[in-house]
């Protein structure tokens, strides 16, 4: 197995009986058959890894959902605002960690499909695109900050 470049051999398990190993993918590559974040899941079946990709998808486009929405009223009271902006920023960082992990399958699909996530979602709620007024510079428009690195 040495001559698989990309692939990485992860030692077997000491309470296995009979090892088997498993290889991991350390680079970029194309095809269905992956593991995209649970173990043996989508596994080779076409279309379970249609099912990933769009689960994917969905993650993504709710992260910039969730980076674009306003669901707290002007004028509530802070704790209750306080309480929903935290659990609302558990959520996107969680689903942000989510998209990341099944990025990091090195599945070139997964790649293309959370790009296209973040990039549909962002078309939708956070480009002027679809809003019905001109927005000020400066002015607070969504209930959390910006995702930053």
């Amino acid at each position: 197995m040495d001559d698989m470049p990309g692939m990485v051999m992860e030692p077997p398990s000491s309470t296995m009986e009979h090892p088997m190993m498993t290889m991991m993918h350390m680079t970029f590559f194309w095809g269905k058959n992956a593991e995209i974040l649970f173990s043996g899941w989508p596994g080779t079946r076409t279309g379970m890894y249609v099912l990933a990709l769009v689960f994917i998808f969905v993650l993504s486009l709710l992260v910039e959902w969730l980076s674009h929405c306003k669901l707290v009223k002007p004028g509530s009271n802070n704790l209750v605002a306080g309480v929903i902006q935290t659990f609302m920023h558990a959520i996107r960082v969680g689903l942000a960690y989510l998209v990341m992990l099944a990025v990091m399958s090195f599945n070139v699909g997964v790649l293309l499909v959370a790009i296209a996530g973040h990039g549909v979602g962002f078309f939708l709620f956070g480009s002027r695109a679809f809003k019905k007024t001109e927005t000020v510079p400066y002015q607070k428009h969504t209930d959390l900050p910006p995702i930053s690195c």
